[in-house]
Protein backbone atom coordinates (compact mmCIF):
# COMPACT_ATOMS: atom_id res chain seq x y z
CA UNK A 1 0.00 0.00 0.00
CA UNK A 2 1.30 3.56 -0.93
CA UNK A 3 0.93 5.28 2.56
CA UNK A 4 2.66 8.21 1.11
CA UNK A 5 -0.21 8.65 -1.36
CA UNK A 6 -2.78 8.02 1.42
CA UNK A 7 -1.47 10.64 3.35
CA UNK A 8 -1.06 13.43 0.46
CA UNK A 9 -4.86 12.52 -0.62
CA UNK A 10 -6.47 12.31 3.13
CA UNK A 11 -4.57 16.13 3.54
CA UNK A 12 -6.21 17.32 0.31
CA UNK A 13 -9.17 16.08 1.31
CA UNK A 14 -9.68 19.28 3.49
CA UNK A 15 -8.26 21.66 1.31
CA UNK A 16 -5.94 22.82 -1.55
CA UNK A 17 -2.12 22.72 -0.33
CA UNK A 18 1.51 22.67 -1.71
CA UNK A 19 3.53 19.94 -1.40
CA UNK A 20 5.73 21.74 1.35
CA UNK A 21 2.62 22.59 3.47
CA UNK A 22 1.81 19.03 3.27
CA UNK A 23 5.69 17.80 3.88
CA UNK A 24 5.50 20.28 6.78
CA UNK A 25 2.12 17.99 8.39
CA UNK A 26 3.98 14.98 7.71
CA UNK A 27 7.00 16.44 9.81
CA UNK A 28 4.20 17.72 12.94
CA UNK A 29 2.88 14.46 13.26
CA UNK A 30 6.35 12.67 12.32
CA UNK A 31 4.01 9.97 10.54
CA UNK A 32 7.40 9.01 8.49
CA UNK A 33 8.69 6.83 11.93
CA UNK A 34 5.46 5.85 13.24
CA UNK A 35 3.42 5.38 9.82
CA UNK A 36 5.64 4.22 7.47
CA UNK A 37 5.21 7.19 5.47
CA UNK A 38 7.99 8.04 2.74
CA UNK A 39 8.43 11.58 2.99
CA UNK A 40 11.00 11.82 0.93
CA UNK A 41 9.07 10.66 -1.81
CA UNK A 42 6.04 13.29 -1.45
CA UNK A 43 7.10 15.17 -4.10
CA UNK A 44 7.62 12.36 -7.09
CA UNK A 45 4.08 11.04 -5.30
CA UNK A 46 2.75 14.47 -5.86
CA UNK A 47 3.59 14.61 -9.69
CA UNK A 48 2.58 10.87 -9.83
CA UNK A 49 -1.06 11.88 -9.08
CA UNK A 50 -0.65 14.60 -11.33
CA UNK A 51 0.06 12.13 -14.33
CA UNK A 52 -2.21 10.01 -13.10
CA UNK A 53 -5.69 12.86 -12.60
CA UNK A 54 -5.67 11.90 -8.72
CA UNK A 55 -4.56 15.65 -8.30
CA UNK A 56 -4.44 18.89 -9.75
CA UNK A 57 -2.96 22.11 -10.16
CA UNK A 58 -4.73 24.88 -8.95
CA UNK A 59 -2.13 27.61 -9.14
CA UNK A 60 1.08 28.82 -8.43
CA UNK A 61 2.17 31.12 -5.94
CA UNK A 62 5.40 33.05 -4.45
CA UNK A 63 6.17 34.54 -1.21
CA UNK A 64 8.67 36.43 -0.95
CA UNK A 65 12.36 35.18 -2.38
CA UNK A 66 11.20 31.81 -2.39
CA UNK A 67 10.68 29.54 -5.25
CA UNK A 68 7.29 29.84 -6.72
CA UNK A 69 5.27 26.58 -5.33
CA UNK A 70 2.59 24.89 -7.12
CA UNK A 71 -1.22 24.46 -5.02
CA UNK A 72 -2.71 21.28 -5.81
CA UNK A 73 -6.16 19.86 -5.18
CA UNK A 74 -7.49 16.33 -4.98
CA UNK A 75 -9.84 15.59 -8.30
CA UNK A 76 -13.58 13.40 -8.01
CA UNK A 77 -10.72 10.16 -9.25
CA UNK A 78 -8.66 11.03 -6.49
CA UNK A 79 -11.47 11.26 -3.85
CA UNK A 80 -11.96 7.55 -5.29
CA UNK A 81 -8.36 6.66 -4.82
CA UNK A 82 -8.63 7.99 -1.54
CA UNK A 83 -11.88 6.02 -0.07
CA UNK A 84 -9.87 2.67 -1.57
CA UNK A 85 -7.04 3.67 0.32
CA UNK A 86 -8.93 4.33 3.54
CA UNK A 87 -10.35 0.20 3.26
CA UNK A 88 -7.27 -1.21 2.20
CA UNK A 89 -5.29 0.59 4.95
CA UNK A 90 -8.48 -0.42 7.88
CA UNK A 91 -8.81 -3.75 6.73
CA UNK A 92 -5.49 -4.56 6.79
CA UNK A 93 -4.61 -6.97 10.01
CA UNK A 94 -0.75 -7.20 9.25
CA UNK A 95 -0.10 -3.74 8.07
CA UNK A 96 3.98 -4.33 8.27
CA UNK A 97 7.30 -6.64 8.39
CA UNK A 98 7.82 -8.21 11.96
CA UNK A 99 11.70 -8.46 11.73
CA UNK A 100 11.82 -9.28 15.83
CA UNK A 101 9.09 -12.25 15.17
CA UNK A 102 11.85 -13.51 12.36
CA UNK A 103 14.91 -12.62 14.16
CA UNK A 104 13.88 -14.74 17.48
CA UNK A 105 11.86 -16.92 15.23
CA UNK A 106 15.53 -17.91 13.53
CA UNK A 107 17.65 -17.71 16.01
CA UNK A 108 20.26 -19.88 16.79
CA UNK A 109 21.60 -19.28 20.46
CA UNK A 110 24.42 -21.07 22.05
CA UNK A 111 25.08 -19.61 25.84
CA UNK A 112 26.75 -16.58 24.57
CA UNK A 113 24.39 -15.57 22.15
CA UNK A 114 21.04 -15.97 24.79
CA UNK A 115 23.29 -13.13 26.63
CA UNK A 116 23.38 -11.21 23.31
CA UNK A 117 19.90 -11.64 22.83
CA UNK A 118 18.62 -10.83 26.38
CA UNK A 119 21.30 -8.08 26.05
CA UNK A 120 19.76 -6.32 23.01
CA UNK A 121 15.71 -7.15 24.28
CA UNK A 122 16.53 -4.79 27.24
CA UNK A 123 18.08 -2.18 25.27
CA UNK A 124 14.91 -2.65 23.07
CA UNK A 125 12.92 -2.95 25.77
CA UNK A 126 14.01 0.87 27.94
CA UNK A 127 13.88 2.59 24.12
CA UNK A 128 9.87 1.29 23.81
CA UNK A 129 9.42 2.81 27.61
CA UNK A 130 10.84 5.83 26.93
CA UNK A 131 8.51 6.24 23.72
CA UNK A 132 5.53 5.25 25.43
CA UNK A 133 6.85 8.06 28.21
CA UNK A 134 7.35 10.69 25.55
CA UNK A 135 3.85 10.00 23.50
CA UNK A 136 1.60 9.65 26.82
CA UNK A 137 3.24 13.56 27.64
CA UNK A 138 2.80 14.88 24.42
CA UNK A 139 -1.12 13.52 24.04
CA UNK A 140 -1.36 14.51 27.53
CA UNK A 141 0.01 17.98 27.45
CA UNK A 142 -1.88 18.78 24.34
CA UNK A 143 -5.00 17.35 25.44
CA UNK A 144 -4.65 19.72 28.50
CA UNK A 145 -4.32 22.68 26.36
CA UNK A 146 -7.09 21.64 24.16
CA UNK A 147 -5.80 21.45 20.85
CA UNK A 148 -6.42 17.65 20.09
CA UNK A 149 -9.28 16.82 17.73
CA UNK A 150 -10.58 13.45 19.03
CA UNK A 151 -9.32 11.31 15.54
CA UNK A 152 -5.55 12.43 16.79
CA UNK A 153 -5.77 11.20 20.36
CA UNK A 154 -7.45 8.27 19.62
CA UNK A 155 -4.49 7.50 17.24
CA UNK A 156 -1.89 8.46 19.65
CA UNK A 157 -3.63 6.02 22.37
CA UNK A 158 -3.93 3.36 19.88
CA UNK A 159 0.44 3.96 19.48
CA UNK A 160 0.29 4.13 23.49
CA UNK A 161 -2.00 0.78 24.22
CA UNK A 162 0.69 -0.66 21.10
CA UNK A 163 3.86 0.04 22.58
CA UNK A 164 2.17 -1.11 26.33
CA UNK A 165 1.08 -4.61 24.70
CA UNK A 166 4.80 -4.80 23.23
CA UNK A 167 5.98 -4.00 27.18
CA UNK A 168 3.97 -6.83 28.48
CA UNK A 169 5.30 -9.19 25.59
CA UNK A 170 9.11 -8.36 26.97
CA UNK A 171 8.00 -9.19 30.56
CA UNK A 172 6.85 -12.84 29.20
CA UNK A 173 9.81 -13.20 26.93
CA UNK A 174 12.18 -12.04 29.74
CA UNK A 175 10.64 -15.19 31.84
CA UNK A 176 11.41 -17.66 29.12
CA UNK A 177 15.01 -16.64 28.30
CA UNK A 178 15.70 -16.78 32.74
CA UNK A 179 13.95 -19.59 32.74
CA UNK A 180 16.86 -23.07 33.66
CA UNK A 181 15.73 -25.16 31.00
CA UNK A 182 15.49 -22.20 28.54
CA UNK A 183 15.61 -23.80 25.49
CA UNK A 184 16.59 -21.21 22.45
CA UNK A 185 17.27 -23.07 19.47
CA UNK A 186 16.33 -22.16 15.58
CA UNK A 187 13.44 -23.19 14.09
CA UNK A 188 13.45 -26.68 12.79
CA UNK A 189 10.14 -26.47 10.55
CA UNK A 190 12.17 -27.40 7.71
CA UNK A 191 14.17 -30.03 9.32
CA UNK A 192 10.95 -32.64 10.25
CA UNK A 193 8.85 -34.66 8.17
CA UNK A 194 5.21 -34.10 8.20
CA UNK A 195 3.20 -35.74 10.61
CA UNK A 196 0.90 -38.00 8.87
Amino acid sequence: MNLTRLMALGILARGPRHGHQIRRDAEITNVGEWGGVSVGALYRELHRMEEEGLVEPLRSERVGKRPARTIYEITAEGFRELHILWEQAIADLHPSPDPLGVALLFAYANAGESEDIARLLRARRQTIAIVLERLSADRERLDARGVLPANVRAVMRRGEMHLNAELAWHAEFDDVLSAPDADIKPTRCMDTEPSE
